[in-house]
This record gives structure tokens, C-alpha cells and sequence, in this order.
């Protein structure tokens, strides 16, 4: 292993190899000894290649360690995961749920954690594949200080910033939040591009002005770049912008707080999504707009 493990020699287990946790592991293993789980079994071969130890089942991982983080898609994987694939030993684990989901779902896991003997942390992201392959992820946690202190240098591993967010759900409440501006804000950027479109203006130049003036940042200057040479390759990709608009809109209704531009751009990209860009990143949300542009015509 390269550089020294945050916790000694005894591995870490990570469950959940999609388009994030992929990255997000490579770099942990950078750091431990790992053992790793993926309902599709290929998604392990390269972090095998690498040095990983891969566990037959879910439940063999946590047979393996003591700390396991978990980055499954949604609550409905975590639950045929930690629920249905046999008999999960929580006692003397810690579970790290580095998954979106509602504040609400992760109260109710934290319970039946603690209550079979483990341990229960929430750690969201706020980046994409680049960060998450980079390791500069925005990580925000919450659980009990000890257990934050148990786990942070090993979270460290995967980002640039880890903030504490207070007691479980504050750090997946908080994910919401920043979701609230990043879907919003790349929704908005779209729909400058498809303006600039429909009055015959340059994408390039728009693309150039926009990365050299005071709204710039790293989300801007990645989705205008898709934006003006239509790049739909998946960095965060519709479905799941989709999910975490839903969750926080969901939110937004259980706290009774208005959300009028969460709610449009849960219909953008639910539109996006059924008319075939499923495999896109956010970006390609310019296309709902599109087609609302032809129905008005």
C-alpha cells in the first residue's frame, strides 16, 4: 500500500462500486487494506488488480471488518443490500452511509443499527466523478463525536474538506442544502445555453465569458464546457440528479418550506430521463428545455 492506513493494518470494507464509489475506493485503498463488495461483480476487478480483497457477499464484509462504508444508488439498495442479503452482523460495526438519501430513512437506519450493537455514521459527498477520483470531494458527517473521531482520518482519504454537521440526519439534511444550489445552478446554466441557442449567439464565446467572469467555478466551468460542445458523458448523471431533486423537494414538503425552483427542476430532469437521457450527465438537461421550446411552437 502506498502511504500508511489511518487505522493500523486491519482493513476497512467498502460496499457499493458504482460511478462514484469506484473512485472513492481506489483512493481509500491508497490508504488501508480493503475489502469490497459489488452486487455486479466486475465492478471490483480493477480495485482487485490493485490489491483489494473482494468479499463474496455484503454480509462477508462485515464478517471481515469492523468499519464498513457503505455507497449504494438509493434506499431501496441499502435495504436489499444491509436487509436481504443474509444475515448482516452489525454487532461491534461501524456503518458509514455515504449514500443520498431522506434525512428521514437515515434516522431509521441509524436506530436499527445501534440497536443490533453497531455504530452509525452519515457521511454525503458534494462533488462528482472528477472529485471523487481526484479525492477533493466536500465531505459532511454527523454522528457521536467519538465515533467522528473513529472515522474521519479514513474519510479524509476520499476528500479535500470534511465538515462535522451536528447528530444524524444534520450531514445528509445539509447534502440537501447544497444539492438546493448545485442542481439549480446547472439547470440555470443550461437554460443561458439554450437561450444563447435560440437567439443565434455563440456557444464558444458564451462558454469563454461566463468561465472568466464573477459566476465562475469549477461546477460552471465543467458544465459549460458539456454545455458547448453537447458532451453528455456522465459525470453526474440524470438519473441520480433526478433522485436528489426528488429528495430534496420531498424534504422541502415534510419542513412545509417553499422549493419553486427545486420543483421545476424536478420536472426537467424527470422529462430529461424519459426522453432518453438516462445515460447523460445533468448537463444534457438542456434538452427538456429544448422540447419545451418545439411545444411551444
Amino acid at each position: 500500500m502506498n502511504g500508511s492506513s489511518p487505522g493500523g493494518t486491519r482493513p476497512v470494507g467498502f460496499i457499493g462500486l458504482g460511478l462514484m464509489g469506484s473512485a472513492m475506493a481506489a483512493n481509500l485503498l491508497e490508504q488501508t487494506p480493503l475489502v469490497v463488495w459489488n452486487r455486479t461483480r466486475s465492478a471490483c476487478d480493477a480495485l482487485e488488480a490493485a490489491g483489494a480483497d473482494v468479499a463474496e457477499s455484503a454480509a462477508s464484509v462485515f464478517g471481515k471488518t469492523r468499519i464498513v462504508f457503505v455507497m449504494l444508488s438509493d434506499e431501496r439498495a441499502v435495504d436489499a443490500v444491509l436487509g436481504l442479503d443474509g444475515p448482516v452482523p452489525f454487532q461491534d460495526r461501524t456503518v458509514i452511509l455515504m449514500s443520498t438519501v431522506a434525512p428521514a430513512y437515515s434516522e431509521a437506519l441509524a436506530r436499527r443499527i445501534v440497536d443490533a450493537g453497531g455504530v452509525y455514521v452519515e457521511a454525503p459527498v458534494s462533488g462528482s466523478r472528477q472529485p471523487a477520483e481526484d479525492g477533493t470531494l466536500i465531505s459532511m458527517i454527523a454522528g457521536e463525536s467519538a465515533s467522528l473521531d473513529h472515522v474521519e482520518p479514513f474519510i479524509h482519504s476520499m476528500s479535500s474538506m470534511v465538515f462535522r454537521c451536528g447528530s444524524v440526519p444534520a450531514a445528509l439534511t445539509m447534502k440537501l442544502a447544497v444539492n438546493t444550489f448545485l442542481i439549480t445552478l446547472v439547470t440555470g446554466l443550461a437554460e443561458s445555453f439554450h437561450f444563447a441557442e435560440e437567439n443565434g449567439i455563440e456557444l464558444e464565446a458564451l462558454r469563454r465569458i461566463l468561465d472568466a467572469g464573477p459566476m465562475a467555478s469549477a461546477v460552471s466551468r465543467a458544465k459549460s464546457a458539456k454545455l458547448a460542445h453537447r458532451d453528455w458523458t456522465p459525470h453526474a448523471a440524470i438519473p441520480d440528479v433526478l433522485k436528489n431533486s426528488r429528495l430534496v423537494r420531498d424534504q422541502a414538503r415534510r419542513a412545509g418550506c417553499a422549493s419553486p425552483l427545486i420543483d421545476v427542476c424536478t420536472e426537467l430532469y424527470a422529462e430529461a430521463e424519459a426522453h432518453g437521457q438516462a445515460d447523460s450527465d445533468m448537463a444534457a438537461v438542456v434538452t427538456a428545455i429544448r422540447r419545451r421550446t418545439l411545444d411551444r411552437r
